[in-house]
């Protein structure tokens, strides 16, 4: 399946697109995206959305660095939970293993690889989105965002041996060696830093030695937790594609890069049937919007993939007891007091 990324890798994204005279919403929506969901940082979404978000962002303002302008506006934080224990290992080299090696809990599309030879240390990042297409703007932020991580950790004066990509060199170059220095190659074998391997082994000033037998414990339930199942990345997209009026089988199969029979084959060795997913998936979202007051209950039915008003209150009561409207003056409970 398509490997998947959080909407953390869009933390500022709507900033730097308003400023640039851009709007984020019908970008967001053209390339498949729920743009609330970038209040759920957390929240899984094909990394080849991003991806394509990214690339016409970059072309409708004509700015060549975009994906590396947004990378200056990312934050420690944005790793999510990984970046508890990653600010208290004890050297540099230390928090670039871990972040290599959980990688997968912020971006299923990204591949980092450290090697070190001759006192030089080369960190390749490769990206695989699941699909053909162009990745220069992603390849770029992930790029920016390793680079700000490491400058975190060694000062923002810092500056690496090379910094290196695979695609062509900009139009305008500058905010590339204003942020890595002037050594910048373009059209190279691989996308990546290269440092002096003594600049790993600098202390990190940020750790806590204290707290770091804290943070390790923290990868016990957050890190090697059980790979996301067909089930999870089915929901999610439900979720995702719900208020969108697109969500099919056929829909989340593409969305995923298989077919329809190997999601329905795939579900039903887990236990479940997409119907059954979606019918849970709207039931658990009816019952948090149906609370809002602000949301009126059109609102609700049509962010749920509801034709009409008739058909979300007729099909609510038959899963909850009452009418969507008796829901809400109960406070959820379905019962008059």
């Amino acid at each position: 399946m398509k490997p998947l990324a959080r909407y953390a890798a869009l933390h500022e994204y709507v900033e730097l697109s308003r400023s640039l005279g851009l709007d984020p919403v019908a970008l967001m929506r053209a390339s498949g995206l729920d743009p609330t969901g970038l209040s759920l940082q957390d929240r899984w979404v094909p990394a080849a959305a991003i991806a394509d978000l990214l690339e016409h962002s970059a072309a409708a303002a004509g700015c060549d660095d975009f994906g590396l302008r947004l990378a200056e506006r990312r934050r420690f934080a944005n790793l999510g939970p990984l970046s508890l224990v990653i600010r208290e290992e004890p050297d540099v080299r230390s928090a670039l293993m871990v972040m290599s090696r959980h990688e997968d809990m912020y971006n299923e599309a990204l591949r980092t690889r450290l090697t070190e030879h001759n006192g030089l240390a080369t960190i390749r990042l490769a990206l695989d989105i699941g699909q053909p297409g162009d990745t220069r703007q992603s390849v770029e932020l992930s790029v920016g965002v390793l680079h700000g991580l490491l400058a975190g950790f060694l000062g923002a004066s810092w500056r690496p041996v090379e910094v290196r990509f695979t695609h062509s060199a900009p139009a305008d170059p500058r905010a590339h060696h204003r942020i890595f220095g002037p050594r910048v190659r373009f059209e190279q074998d691989f996308d990546g830093i290269i440092a002096y391997t003594s600049d790993l082994d600098a202390p990190n000033a940020m750790a806590d030695p204290q707290l770091r037998a804290y943070t390790q414990r923290l990868l016990d339930p957050v890190g090697p937790v059980r790979p996301a199942t067909t089930a999870d990345r089915v929901r999610e997209l439900i979720e995702l594609l719900l208020p969108t009026g697109r969500c099919s089988v056929d829909q989340v199969a593409r969305s995923l890069g298989v077919d329809r029979r190997t999601i329905h084959r795939r579900l039903a060795v887990e236990g479940h049937t997409f119907s059954s997913l979606l019918d849970a998936t709207r039931a658990e979202l009816a019952r948090h919007m149906i609370t809002n007051p602000r949301r009126t209950i059109t609102e609700t039915a049509e962010l749920l993939g509801f034709s009409a008003p008739g058909n979300f209150s007729r099909w609510f009561r038959k899963h909850h007891g009452c009418s969507p409207a008796q829901w809400r003056r109960t406070d959820g409970s379905g019962e008059t007091p």
